[in-house]
């Protein structure tokens, strides 16, 4: 007889609460046969794996134009935008080619053998997020490998449910016999592909559980834009669950809980109402203005990817953006960088979709990798660091093409208010050399009489230098923005996608908070306006917390606006205060992030 109540901890990435069957999608490893071809077979050789990518490719495509009208599915259409892209990638197929023609290995032993060494590339990154891609490719390289087998003619079964690592795709027309019960589905992978993330937004699965995963991946994106439950990072989830196991999956805890046992089932079906209720109560606010109970305004404002997220931002009541990131424009592209007029047209598409609104664009915040090698613009393996050449630093070592990047965004500020936001600012030569390079495209655009129009201007503290040198910025910029999530990880020396320290990172830790109280205070004092956009923004357990510190503009992905909201309408600024001072003055802040009484 089964154990009850066995609880699985893993990485909290979306909200809400599910209880349902399991749909355990065992993982198949990545095998080929490895066999040496006789040269008068290359050139079909060649033939066939050429078609396997151009297939793989078209369906990519084909889905992701499924979805180009669709502006709530913007993060799964990038997503898959950014996996054609990672498949038309020379490296890959000429590499993979290299090994037909000269080694006259078969295809999928040259495929495999091309994958190796980009997986090591991946590796050697120091971005979360990018290392991240690696099971991505992962998965993209499985599916060119089933299409490879396909007859000539024959066309790749649809998309559907994928396995990371498996080699063949799971028909859901035919999945294994569901009990009576009538639960919702819960899927129970490895990992999954954002082509699978389709059955979500059909209905037809209720949630997810993975055993790969972490806060940047692309399963974590795709569940907090979709808002499904969701739990990533879980180490061997698949391993233990079978197929039609009862679960609750507690995405907000991060929590996974095997075979419930009757009251644990009533206890979450309790909470699982309870949401629900909180979250229709909270709809009903979205036309409310954000003004605690004591008078004082908040400004909600929304994080951003893409030009098609402002209308997520919109719905949700955001008064504007408060981080548009501009690396989309950017990752993926292995011949060519954007150039000022497409630049251009994506910061005015995101400007005019505000309605009015401000929009704050990040410069790009990129680092040496593999993604701009083909460019001309990498470093090599040994060189690339979180604490390396990346964003300003990046920008000022390419001054031409950072140049183009502030010609686009101040034509676009023709448009409509923009703001222009500076990352990873850690001294005050950076800020000369950024303000020099913004001046030289204004008079590049006056050189060429181009229209362009005013900015303000922002700092990003992101690192404890920035927030130590806060009062020599401050006369440079108009505003500032923390960026929790980064502030956190160079404070604690603790980088949060590293599974052995994970645990360790902690943006409500003392040191990180006085940093960021003493950020609010300098811009207070000085009169400038200060936004936090980290990840801690959009968590309403945090917000009363923030408030006392005295932050008045808040920066979070639409999904958790509401919510915040809500709290901020509960809430006393003048009684919040002094207890903010006391949880400054605690070694464990955690145990008190609620004011008691």
């Amino acid at each position: 007889m089964s154990a009850h109540n066995i609880r699985l901890a893993g990485i909290a990435v979306s909200r809400g609460i599910v209880i349902g069957r399991a749909l355990a999608l065992a993982r198949a490893p990545l095998q080929v046969e490895h066999h040496i071809i006789p040269g008068a077979q290359v050139p079909a050789e060649l033939e066939r794996l050429q078609r396997g990518f151009d297939l793989a490719i078209g369906e990519l495509r084909r889905v992701q134009q499924g979805l180009a009208d669709e502006a709530a599915y913007a993060d799964l259409h990038t997503l898959l935008d950014a996996h054609a892209m990672l498949l038309e990638d020379e490296a890959l197929q000429q590499g993979a080619a290299h090994y037909v023609r000269e080694r006259h290995y078969n295809a999928e032993w040259a495929l495999m053998e091309q994958l190796a060494e980009l997986s090591r590339d991946f590796d050697a990154m120091d971005d979360s997020y990018l290392r991240e891609r690696k099971a991505d490719l992962e998965q993209l390289v499985a599916r060119v490998l089933q299409c490879m087998r396909l007859a000539p003619g024959v066309a790749p079964p649809p998309m559907t449910v994928l396995p990371s690592g498996a080699d063949a795709s799971l028909d859901v027309t035919s999945l294994p016999p569901r009990p009576r019960d009538a639960l919702p589905q819960i899927v129970v992978a490895h990992d999954l592909a954002p082509a699978d993330m389709l059955h979500f937004r059909r209905g037809m699965f209720a949630g997810f559980v993975t055993d790969a995963g972490s806060k940047a991946s692309h399963t974590a994106i795709v569940a907090r834009s979709l808002d499904i439950p969701a739990v990533v990072g879980m180490k061997d989830a698949s391993a233990r669950i079978a197929h039609n196991d009862l679960l609750i999956v507690h995405a907000d805890a991060g929590l996974v809980i095997l075979n419930p046992d009757e009251a644990t089932l009533q206890t979450y079906r309790g909470l699982q109402a309870q949401m629900l209720q909180a979250r229709q109560r909270q709809q009903r606010l979205r036309y409310t203005p954000a003004i605690t109970r004591d008078g004082c305004q908040i400004e909600l404002l929304a994080n951003v990817e893409l030009p098609a997220d402002c209308e997520a931002a919109v719905a949700a009541g955001a008064v504007g953006v408060g981080l548009f990131r501009s690396e989309f424009l950017f990752l993926g592209r292995h011949d060519s960088l954007p150039g000022e007029e497409e630049q251009y047209r994506a910061y005015r598409a995101a400007i005019q979709a505000m309605q009015g609104l401000p929009v704050t664009i990040r410069t790009i915040d990129i680092g040496a990798d593999k993604l701009l090698e083909v460019c001309g613009h990498a470093l090599p393996s040994q060189e690339q660091s979180a604490l390396g050449l990346r964003a300003i630093r990046w920008s000022l070592a390419n001054p031409e093409l950072f140049r183009t990047q502030l010609r686009a965004l101040l034509r676009a500020a023709v448009h409509g208010p923009l703001n222009i936001l500076f990352p990873m600012l850690s001294q005050m030569g950076e800020v000369r050399q950024t303000l020099e390079l913004l001046e030289q495209a204004r008079e590049e655009l006056r050189a060429r009489n181009v229209e362009f129009g005013p900015v303000r201007l922002g700092a990003m503290v992101e690192v404890p230098a920035a927030a130590l040198m806060l009062r020599q910025f401050l006369p440079h910029f108009d505003f500032i923005s923390i960026g929790s999530n980064d502030l956190a990880q160079y404070t604690l020396a603790v980088d949060r996608a590293q599974a052995s320290v994970a645990h360790l990172f902690d943006a409500t830790h003392p040191a990180v908070l006085h940093l960021i109280a003493n950020v609010i205070a300098q811009c207070k004092a000085e009169g400038k306006s200060v936004c936090l956009c980290g990840e801690i923004a959009g968590d309403p357990h945090i917000t009363h917390l923030l408030l006392g510190l005295g932050l008045q503009s808040f920066s979070m992905n639409p999904a958790q606006l509401l919510a915040v909201k809500e709290r901020i309408l509960q809430a006393d600024t003048g009684v919040l205060a002094p207890w903010a001072q006391q949880v400054l003055e605690l070694e464990d802040t955690q145990a008190a992030l609620e004011p008691s009484g």
